[in-house]
């Protein structure tokens, strides 16, 4: 190995970094009564909706924030906040384009989404293909290449409770 190779491994490692980043999102929202449940831009059928400043749909926020992180570009509270009126009911889906055209304006685009739903209740099956349709669509790629999951947390915690719903999310981008 001598000396060539630990030049010729940071070379390597630049590469790598320069052309892929990973990025992480979180959200939660707590339920409550009177208001609409809106998941990866699906109306989903729900005694409860999510409370929060726009639509407050979780996934798309988990997933928003993902793609900020991987641009290193903060979150969606810089980018939206929720003290600007103009948010104020927002389509996350149309937050969703915004995001996307931050991808494009830096030569990027997303390689895969892999995000999960943490809710008690309602059953989300039924609904994951068009929120993944959804996504893919204003992403502008595959749609195999988002993944959505969704779980219970067994009773525990205030999702468990029923109280709130939270999801995550991983990206990469290219």
């Amino acid at each position: 190995m001598g000396r060539y190779w630990p030049t010729k491994l940071v070379l390597n490692i630049r590469w790598c970094i320069s052309i892929f980043k990973i990025g992480i999102g979180y959200d939660t929202h707590r339920l409550v009564e009177g208001r609409a449940l809106i998941l990866g831009g699906v109306l989903v059928p729900f005694s409860k909706g999510l409370l929060g400043h726009s639509d407050a749909d979780v996934l798309l926020h988990a997933i928003m924030d993902s793609i900020l992180g991987a641009l290193a570009l903060g979150d969606i509270g810089k980018h939206f906040p929720d003290t600007d009126e103009e948010y104020k009911g927002a389509s996350s889906i149309n937050l969703l384009k915004s995001v996307a055209g931050q991808l494009k304006t830096r030569g990027c685009r997303v390689v895969n989404i892999d995000a999960v739903i943490i809710a008690q209740e309602p059953k989300l099956g039924p609904y994951m293909a068009q929120m993944k349709k959804n996504i893919s669509e204003v992403l502008e790629i595959d749609e195999g290449c988002v993944n959505i999951k969704a779980t219970t947390e067994e009773g525990l915690g205030f999702t468990g409770a029923g109280l709130g719903m939270s999801a995550q999310s991983v990206c990469l981008i290219q």
